[in-house]
């Protein structure tokens, strides 16, 4: 199909955010069809993101979300290829994004390589116990999917975005969209989650129990 209207184009456009040209052959390849030419888009911008892997990301900015009522923070520091889409609006409102959605839930780890061996092998443990004798002999099998479930509910890149409505984008394909459409490596190098009293039971506790050990001493 040949014969491409700027109206299509221009629609295309508003819809990935990608570049004229790009969208008027993603537009041909897909006979027309909005859905089919995005599609092509985003097979067309993995390849690049792909390719952009071992670029450095040095540049980028600071997601700052305070909850209301002072009583939760959350900093992220994603990071992009040049100040120019570090400065963009797009990509300030997608730090502050990611930074709600650590207030919200609460990640551990940023990726999988993150997870201490001890934590995985620990929590591989603890689904084998769980198992009765018939499902141990499928354990091999069993394990890889309880594991795939502690990932997405404690790794900040395979938990589903919070603002997603659909609840099936996930954070890292929110960052490959992102990089699609800057056309840069976009990547979460760090976050931090603050919240009142966080951990003060804790050392209460862990202070008692010196207290105690002194008298008892």
């Amino acid at each position: 199909m040949s014969n491409i209207s700027a109206a299509l184009v221009k629609e295309l456009r508003e819809k990935s955010g990608a570049g004229m040209m790009d969208c008027k052959s993603a537009l041909a390849e897909a006979e027309g069809d909005i859905s089919k030419a995005i599609e092509v888009l985003r097979k067309k911008g993995l390849k690049d993101v792909g390719k952009r892997a071992g670029k450095v990301a040095a540049e980028g900015t600071m997601g700052v979300y305070i909850h209301p009522g002072d009583q939760v923070v959350a900093v992220v520091e994603l990071n992009c290829e040049t100040d120019f889409v570090a400065r963009g609006d797009e990509f300030r409102s997608a730090a502050k994004d990611i930074a709600m959605h650590v207030a919200a839930m609460k990640p551990l780890y940023l990726s999988i390589e993150d997870v201490p061996a001890e934590v995985k092998k620990k929590e591989e443990e603890i689904v084998l116990e769980t198992l009765n004798d018939a499902q141990k002999e499928k354990a091999d099998k069993i394990i890889p999917g309880k594991m795939k479930k502690f990932y997405e509910e404690n790794v900040l890149l395979e938990q589903i975005f919070v603002k997603d409505d659909s609840g099936k984008s996930t954070i890292r394909q929110n960052i490959e969209e992102l990089s699609i459409k800057t056309g840069e490596k976009v990547q979460v190098r760090n976050f931090r989650r603050f919240e009142v009293g966080e951990g003060v039971e804790k050392q209460e506790a862990n202070l008692a129990a010196e207290v105690a050990q002194t008298i008892a001493g």
